[in-house]
């Protein structure tokens, strides 16, 4: 089979062979262009030494990115290229990184090193693909399964074990037996690895095609970095709402739910304190209040943990505390949650009471009809240019100033006046709202 290479890429491929060496693209590109799809960028591996590269390529710009372990970066047609010199990985430091490489001659040395079949092909147009440990196989197969022993390549990289639960869910693929098993047995190991490392993984995982099957099977690995998830383990809801457990409500929400990370991640999240707020009625009904609120504080630490920025932070806790609001197509509710929370988030809480609502028994479907209900009137209302926040009032600060409001009083009357122009008690003209704001300062003062 041949493999399309964009000129840019053969262009270098071709300098390294015309120097004598062997020059091939590997890894990633060669797994998603014998699945049809095109390659978001192209790896070269080489048998010549990083000098022996530099001196071959020296028409273009190449920046030492990585040479100590034998990488270089090559700037072709405004494109970067990683083109690495075969290796064979040292010991291992850290469970993440080889104290040293060393430099070898043979591609299939090379290739040895990578963590899963899928990923270790290497193609030229010279020799066509070069699978040594049956790639194609698996990639027919939709399986994934490391080179070699698995719990050897875990216990050198402890990040694999989550970038294969990773490709699973991107490629929606699954872990073959042995891989599987390993990584059961070795997941503690993730312990060493860094909270961004492991952050960025969690991101691929749930917003790939399906995580559904990372994780239901595999909730002991989230737990190593997400202990609470532990509680909601087999936590039976007893609740006529539901016919998951708390954790298998959270997979089936966060697999389906709208593909974007915002909103899988305040699924994954949102019902994480219902164990701790779990009560029983006398009928021997469940009931979680307060859960959301809890949930979001939760949230909060779990990310800040993760070293996940503020503003993400801040959007994913704001949607957890207000995803237990009832679905209601009321004018009113739409405006003051879109006045609360905007119009991406609130078209966001929207997908996020979608996916909680898919998790839950067939007749909370129904739910979703007036979710797409409300998600209408919100373009309708935005269309309108309605009043939705302070900013919007025909009336400001410095109008409460010249009728004698004072200090805290201007912020609380115009909160006031904008929830009274939202649920349509007044006009948005100014004369109204300083007539209004006049009866607001008099009232408070006669308390």
């Amino acid at each position: 089979m041949d493999i399309f290479i964009p000129q840019n890429v053969k262009n270098v491929l071709d300098v390294l062979e015309k120097n004598g060496y062997e020059a091939y693209i590997v890894g990633g590109c060669v797994r998603d262009a014998l699945m049809g799809k095109t390659p978001h960028d192209f790896d070269v591996a080489t048998s010549a030494l990083p000098e022996q590269m530099k001196e071959c390529l020296s028409d273009y710009k190449v920046i030492d990115t990585g040479i100590k372990h034998g990488t270089v970066t090559v700037l072709s047609a405004g494109e970067h290229i990683e083109v690495t010199t075969f290796r064979v990985d040292g010991e291992y430091l850290n469970h993440r990184s080889p104290e040293a490489v060393s430099f070898t001659q043979r591609i299939n040395d090379d290739l040895a090193r990578r963590d899963f079949t899928i990923n270790a092909m290497a193609y030229s147009d010279k020799t066509g693909i070069i699978d040594t440990f049956g790639g194609q196989k698996d990639l027919f197969n939709r399986k994934i399964r490391c080179v070699r022993e698995p719990a050897a390549r875990f216990y050198e990289d402890a990040l694999r074990m989550l970038r294969a639960l990773r490709f699973s869910a991107s490629l929606d693929f699954e872990i073959e037996d042995l891989t599987s098993i390993a990584i059961h047995e070795n997941c503690y190991l993730l312990e060493s690895i860094s909270a961004e490392r492991i952050r960025n993984e969690l991101n691929f995982i749930i917003t790939g095609e399906n995580p559904m099957e990372a994780l239901i099977k595999y909730p002991d690995v989230f737990s190593v970095f997400i202990p609470e998830i532990r509680k909601c383990l087999g936590f039976n809801q007893m609740s006529r709402y539901h016919i998951y457990d708390v954790w298998e409500h959270t997979a089936n929400a966060v697999t389906n739910s709208k593909n974007e990370l915002i909103v899988r991640l305040a699924l994954l999240f949102h019902d994480i304190a219902k164990p701790d707020c779990f009560k029983l009625d006398d009928e021997g009904e469940g009931h979680f209040d307060g859960h959301e609120q809890l949930s979001a504080v939760m949230a909060e630490a779990i990310m800040k943990r993760l070293k996940y920025d503020t503003e993400t932070i801040k959007n994913v806790c704001q949607l957890i505390a207000y995803h237990y609001v009832t679905p209601i197509d009321d004018e009113k509710v739409v405006k003051r949650l879109l006045s609360y929370l905007g119009e991406e988030q609130f078209h966001r809480l929207i997908e996020v009471m979608k996916g909680d609502s898919r998790a839950k028994q067939a007749f909370c479907m129904e739910r979703i009809q007036v979710l797409d209900a409300m998600n209408l009137k919100s373009y309708e209302i935005l269309s309108r240019n309605d009043c939705l926040n302070i900013s919007d009032l025909e009336a400001d600060g410095n109008d409460l100033l010249e009728i004698g409001a004072k200090g805290p009083q201007i912020g609380a009357v115009l909160d006031d006046l904008l929830c009274m122009v939202i649920d349509g008690d007044i006009e948005n003209s100014r004369d109204a709202l300083i007539n209004e704001a006049k009866k607001l300062l008099n009232n408070n003062s006669n308390k």
